[in-house]
C-alpha cells in the first residue's frame, strides 16, 4: 500500500514537472514567434511617394452605365453609358488577351510593399451604384472570371434602377469589392463643416454594416478633389483613393489613383489601346 502510494505521488510529480516543461517551452517559443513577426514588419518598410510614383502604373477602368444609346441621348449620357454588346465583348477582350483583374488591396500591397502582380494587370471600377452594373456588369465578368471594384453613392441604394443592400451584398460575398463614393455625389471640393462626416464618415460606416467588412477605399465624385479633402479622406479611414485621368498628386499619390473613363464609343480594340497609352510608364 504505501509503495503505491508512493508511485502515485511520483507520477504526480512527474507530470506536473513535464507541464512546468511544457509550459516554459511553449512561452519561448511565443517570445521566438514575436521577436519573428517584430523583425518581419520591420522589413515592411512603406514606400515612400516618390517610390509608388515611380512605379510602373496598373491599367484602371471606370464604368458608369451599362445600357443602350437612345435616339435622344444627351452627349454625356452617350459618353458615359457603354452598351451591354459592348462590355460583354470589352471584358472577353481583356480576358483573351491576357489581363487579369486585380483588386485594391492587391494595389496598395503592389505600391506600398512591392509585393508581385499578375503580369498583366488590370482593375475594373464601377461608379454610382447602377443596378445593371449588378445585373449586367457583374455576370459579364463572371464568364471571363474577373472581379471588380464598385464604388457606392449610398444615397441611392434600395432606390429605382439603383443596387439594393441585398445586391451590394451578393457582390461583396462573390469576391468583388465594395469602396465609398460619397452619400450623395457632391464634389468633395465644395465641403465643409459637417459635410465632411455626411459624405465620408456615414457612407463608409453604412457600407460596412451593409457588407460585413471594412471599407477602405474612396473614389472622388466627378474625380475631382484637392490639398484640403485628402486629410479628411484619411481622417475618416481611408487608405486609399481614386480620381480619374489628371495627374497624381506628389505628396499623397494613394489618395489620387488615377483612372479612365470607358466612354460609349469604344470598341474592344480601342479599349485595349487606350489602356496601353494612358498607363505606359
Amino acid at each position: 500500500m504505501k509503495k503505491s502510494v508512493f508511485f502515485f505521488f511520483i507520477c504526480i510529480s512527474l507530470v506536473l514537472s513535464c507541464q512546468k516543461k511544457e509550459a516554459e517551452i511553449n512561452k519561448d517559443i511565443s517570445k521566438v514567434s514575436s521577436i519573428s513577426k517584430k523583425k518581419m514588419e520591420a522589413k515592411l518598410l512603406m514606400a515612400n511617394s516618390a517610390t509608388i510614383l515611380s512605379k510602373k502604373e496598373v491599367p484602371v477602368l471606370c464604368y458608369h452605365r451599362i445600357r443602350k444609346i437612345l435616339p435622344g441621348d444627351s452627349s454625356d449620357m452617350k459618353t458615359y453609358s457603354v452598351t451591354p454588346e459592348a462590355f460583354a465583348e470589352q471584358m472577353k477582350a481583356l480576358h483573351d488577351n491576357g489581363y487579369q483583374t486585380i483588386l485594391p488591396d492587391q494595389l496598395y500591397d503592389y505600391l506600398v510593399y512591392d509585393t508581385p502582380l499578375p503580369t498583366k494587370p488590370v482593375m475594373i471600377t464601377f461608379d454610382d451604384t447602377r443596378e445593371e452594373q449588378f445585373t449586367i456588369g457583374a455576370t459579364e465578368m463572371k464568364k471571363q472570371g474577373l472581379k471588380g471594384v464598385f464604388f457606392i453613392m449610398t444615397v441611392s441604394i434600395n432606390r429605382p434602377n439603383y443596387m439594393t443592400k441585398d445586391q451590394i451584398k451578393s457582390l461583396a460575398d462573390n469576391g468583388h469589392v465594395i469602396a465609398a463614393h460619397t452619400w450623395d455625389h457632391h464634389m468633395v471640393t465644395k465641403y465643409s463643416d459637417e459635410d465632411w462626416n455626411t459624405q465620408l464618415l456615414k457612407p463608409k460606416k453604412k457600407l460596412e454594416e451593409i457588407i460585413g467588412k471594412p471599407v477602405p477605399y474612396f473614389a472622388y465624385p466627378f474625380g475631382l478633389w484637392d490639398k484640403e479633402a485628402i486629410p479628411e479622406v484619411k481622417k475618416a479611414g481611408y487608405k486609399m483613393a481614386y480620381i480619374l485621368s489628371a495627374k497624381r498628386d506628389s505628396i499623397d499619390p494613394l489618395y489620387t489613383i488615377r483612372r479612365i473613363i470607358v466612354p460609349g464609343g469604344w470598341s474592344a480594340e480601342s479599349l485595349l489601346k487606350n489602356m496601353e497609352s494612358s498607363f505606359k510608364n
